[in-house]
């Protein structure tokens, strides 16, 4: 599904809320969207990959970690799990690692950052709850756009 997050902003400007532009793409899928979904964790990777174990169902993952930059959400085969299980994206307010192996993978990818460390993994944080950073609220079931230009939200599809 081809889109421009310019375009989705100019002819639905009272629908969508536009994130602060924060995040650098790494995924081999410049461009991706669908339902959110949402985990809140902290520097605990633990939901990242039962969420990403389950059918993406095209949706994307939204992941806030707190903007914490002292480990990575995401490697290489958490998103390998994206892909297989069909999720279109994940958002990470946060860092990844293994960035090189995941631009090369069909897969959307946003994070704050790169960090080598992997996380602890302890299970802790909550599943489908709105989440708030980047001035914009993350609510399961509304939609998500992203691409080279940015993020928007919408509580209804744009496309």
């Amino acid at each position: 599904m081809e889109f421009q997050t310019a375009d989705l902003c100019d002819a639905n400007e009272s629908r969508v809320k536009i994130v602060s532009p924060m995040f650098r793409s790494y995924g081999g899928r410049g461009a991706f969207c669908g339902r959110i979904t949402t985990l809140k964790v902290f520097e605990d990777n633990s939901l990242v990959r039962t969420a990403l174990e389950g059918p993406g169902q095209g949706k994307v993952l939204v992941v806030d970690g707190g903007g914490s930059m002292r480990c990575a959400l995401v490697g290489d085969q958490l998103a390998l799990l994206g892909v297989k299980n069909q999720w279109a994206g994940v958002i990470v307010y946060g860092c990844i690692r293994d960035s090189k192996a995941i631009g090369t993978m069909e897969l959307g990818v946003f994070a704050l950052g790169s960090h080598p460390l992997k996380s602890i993994k302890k299970g802790a944080g909550d599943v489908d709850i709105a989440v708030t950073f980047g001035g914009v609220t993350f609510t399961p079931g509304h939609f998500i756009y992203a691409d080279e230009d940015g993020v928007v939200v919408s509580e209804s599809s744009l496309l």
